[in-house]
């Protein structure tokens, strides 16, 4: 009997010249790897996928409409090796991973956002509907439910954009506010998953739903969030600008006194751990004692899409200690649990830089259980998070036996 016909990804290796051993060798991978690609078993994961691309000379959108297409045409797995994928993407067994699952959803996202002006026919939900929805979306980005996100973010893009084609100023505003949140959420499932390029256009959209809003908070929000965006490429000192611009537009006057003080102090949290990065010692001790200042009338919580209080100070506090080797200051930030109403997300965050912290003072099995922990809080954020395999990769290199705990999270994590 026949067999099936190459998969779309087998082809496009093949008419870029490549044999798999020769593919492999080009993308220093083992071979296997490209067989379950190729089958449809499994996806690169996306911090991989730009050098796919390059190799395959296609672009970031077409390697995604290839992915699908292939994971679309793997036959069903056996009861025996695996189980089916499902929308939480977590799960055991060999056959997917979160990654995979939200490489199927990210070209259904990337037309929506194409088409945000254009959105196509359909429903329009009341403006209370979809601020229930958008709201549902936002606490599933800080509790790091990614994939079910994903999945629903298309839809809802489309819709908003009809909506903001509908009513009065004040109700397109209000859209656009909505719109905003939105992005944000879409962009917490994009950047996390390594889809930068994407990212960047999601915060360049953001940025203009904000000022449709005409929220000064709001477009500080995103001012956070576009850090990201020179995190990605290593510009530290426009990330330090593009803050310290954010906080002098804030209105001192003619906004709510928490809110306004939980934005102020956000921007300053964040540009303590830009300064961290680029060895400022004294800069970001100058702005967490900003962001602390306002610990003492702002009650933890989240405002306009971003986690601040008295525990968010302490994660950021142990992220600038440990961007600056600082062993005092990591020992004090880290002399400390966060609370669970935190965001899991934040919380996640949390003791991956500690297990960070841990590695290089040498506490080896500190740093894998820091890693559990945060596996443990939000699984699909420490699987998808980068520094959790750097971890791990230096964890099993220094360690002659490793224990099969710590080779059972560096699997689940795709460190080796």
């Amino acid at each position: 009997m026949a067999g099936r016909p190459p998969s779309p990804l087998r082809r496009a290796r093949e008419a870029s010249g490549y044999t798999q051993e020769s593919f492999a060798a080009e993308l220093g991978m083992e071979r296997t790897s490209i067989g379950r690609w190729e089958r449809g078993v499994q996806a690169p994961y996306p911090w991989q996928r730009q050098r796919v691309a390059f190799a395959l000379r296609v672009s970031l959108d077409e390697l995604d409409e290839l992915l699908r297409r292939t994971l679309r045409r793997a036959p069903s797995p056996s009861r025996d090796t695996a189980t089916a994928p499902s929308r939480s993407g977590e799960k055991t067994g060999t056959f997917t991973l979160e990654a995979d699952v939200i490489a199927a959803a990210v070209p259904d996202l990337r037309r929506s956002l194409d088409s945000l002006d254009l959105p196509d026919d359909g429903p329009t939900r009341t403006l209370a509907e979809l601020r229930a929805d958008v709201a549902r979306m936002s606490e599933d980005r800080l509790q790091a439910r990614y994939v079910d996100l994903a999945h629903r973010l298309p839809v809802v893009l489309a819709e908003l954009g009809r909506a903001g084609q509908l009513g009065g100023q004040a109700e397109q505003r209000s859209v656009a506010a909505l719109l905003t949140l939105a992005l944000r959420a879409a962009d917490g499932v994009a950047f996390k998953f390594g889809y930068l390029d994407l990212s960047a256009r999601l915060i360049d959209r953001m940025r203009t739903a904000a000022q449709r809003a005409e929220d000064h908070l709001l477009a500080a929000a995103v001012s956070y969030v576009r850090t990201e965006t020179f995190f990605a490429n290593g510009d530290l000192v426009t990330a330090a600008r593009a803050l310290d611009l954010a906080v002098d537009e804030l209105p001192a006057r003619g906004t709510p006194p928490v809110a306004s003080a939980a934005a102020l102090a956000a921007l300053h949290m964040r540009a303590a751990v830009v300064a961290g990065r680029a060895g400022k010692p004294d800069s970001a001790a100058e702005h967490l004692r900003e962001a602390r200042r306002a610990c003492t009338t702002v009650p933890e919580g989240v405002y306009h899409g971003t986690a601040f209080g008295p525990a968010s100070l302490r994660i950021h506090e142990l992220a600038v200690a440990v961007e600056l080797s600082d062993p005092v200051g990591i020992e004090r930030a880290s002399s400390w649990y966060p609370p669970p109403e935190l965001p899991a997300e934040r919380r996640s965050h949390y003791f991956i830089d500690l297990a960070r912290a841990q590695l290089d003072l040498g506490r080896h099995e500190d740093a894998h259980a820091s890693l559990q922990t945060a596996r443990q809080v939000a699984p699909q954020h420490a699987r998808a998070h980068p520094q959790v395999r750097r971890t791990l990769t230096t964890l099993l290199s220094t360690h002659s036996a490793p224990s099969s705990g710590l080779l059972d999270l560096a699997d689940w994590a795709g460190a080796r």
